[in-house]
């Protein structure tokens, strides 16, 4: 196989050529509609975070409960058992202080965006969602810090990760099992 570059026949058109109207050219914006299934596992977690629930699927296998839900264990290679309720609390396992937007634009504010993923009180260890940190200064975040999810009024959810607005610091509350 030959690394030499193809050169292919024609003329380039140039800016210029285009701008004159000496070619013509034709733009179209495809309108494209999507359809896809979130699935059994997905669906019921964004059910119950529209109610206002956490929830996790156990192994009994291996005994782990992960969330976000999943109906196959990817370390026994198994379906898993059964459904968890899962507390609206946790530890922040890891975070990271953002001055970019999520469109990748620079923050007007000068207070960043405080990201973090959340291990659930309930479920595994190393199991968690990403989500944004409120109601905390990016120095006095840290890694172990217990935080409980702010929900947006029920009328205003929608069965989206969004329905939980934030994780704010908590003092209290169950511990992990």
């Amino acid at each position: 196989m030959s690394n030499k570059i193809r050169s292919y026949p024609g003329t380039e058109i140039t800016s210029e050529e285009a701008r004159a109207g000496r070619y013509l050219l034709t733009k179209y914006a495809a309108e494209l509609k999507y359809s896809w299934s979130s699935g059994e596992a997905i669906s019921r977690f964004l059910g119950g975070l529209r109610d206002g629930e956490l929830w996790g699927r156990k192994c009994k296998e291996c005994g782990r409960t992960m969330v976000p839900p999943r109906m196959y264990c990817e370390i026994c290679f198994r379906e898993t058992d059964e459904w968890v309720r899962l507390q609206d609390t946790g530890r922040v396992g890891t975070y990271s202080v953002s001055y970019v937007n999520a469109d990748a634009s620079r923050r007007k504010q000068e207070e960043p965006i405080l990201v973090a993923v959340v291990e659930i009180d309930g479920a595994s260890p190393m199991m968690g969602i990403l989500h944004l940190l409120g109601e905390v200064l990016p120095d006095k975040v840290a890694v172990g810090m217990k935080v409980k999810a702010v929900w947006k009024p029920k009328d205003e959810r929608q069965g989206a990760i969004t329905d939980i607005r934030y994780f704010r610091p908590y003092r209290g509350g169950p511990q992990r099992t």
